[in-house]
């Protein structure tokens, strides 16, 4: 990319196109994108279209000057029960943002008439708010329970939700009583979220938030 600027991978280099397709996906255009897979036609078609733009794969978003902003991976997108399509890192970035008492957070919703979402505490940060409020049992299991966490929690979901569109807000959120740590069944070594296996792993309690 051309010139760069603190969250965004930059501009466009010169002789190069940029644009952002209807579903959110990044296109780009010009004589420095690959042309085809070697001796692979149907996964060139796959990747280039007709009009010469390569698919990166990438949710992103342009500004008005230009600078991309990637948000995520298209095979990672959510799409709800009536075809929206929603990044998963953005709601789960945003929650983060305005709940500091949280660790690793998965969002659900595939499929779904509504999002829910999966949190583990932050073992250092809910010690430290268990010790401001004097909490008796700083267990993570017993501090998923704990009232006051769980009002903590719910205004910063709360303060979330505001800033999400109505599709993406979470309607109901599970604390789990374990941490999940890099290299794990549920995180990569780089600390991403396993979303197939979280899904298996956790099915009796998502299905719990649906009320099923």
């Amino acid at each position: 990319m051309g010139e760069s600027r603190s969250g965004t991978v930059g501009t466009a280099l010169p002789g190069a196109e940029v644009r952002i397709a209807p579903d959110g996906e990044v296109l780009v255009r010009g004589r420095m994108v690959m042309r085809d897979y070697r001796g692979a036609p149907d996964q060139t078609a796959e990747a280039v279209d007709a009009d010469g733009w390569l698919h990166t794969g990438d949710i992103g978003e342009l500004d008005a000057e230009g600078f991309l902003k990637i948000v995520d991976r298209r095979k990672e997108l959510i799409i709800d029960a009536a075809g929206k399509n929603m990044s998963p890192t953005n709601i789960e970035n945003t929650i983060t943002e305005n709940t500091p008492l949280v660790g690793p957070i998965a969002v659900i919703g595939e499929a779904r008439s509504y999002n829910t979402a999966l949190i583990c505490l932050d073992p250092d940060l809910v010690a430290g708010f268990a010790e401001r409020h004097r909490l008796p049992d700083r267990s993570i299991a017993a501090l998923a329970r704990d009232p006051i966490v769980r009002k903590a929690l719910q205004d910063g979901m709360d303060a979330a939700n505001a800033k999400l569109s109505r599709v993406e807000q979470i309607k109901k959120f599970a604390v789990l009583p374990e941490v999940w740590l890099p290299g794990s069944e549920c995180l990569t070594a780089t600390g991403k979220l396993r979303r197939k296996p979280i899904a298996i792993a956790y099915a009796a309690t998502i299905d719990s938030l649906y009320g099923q």
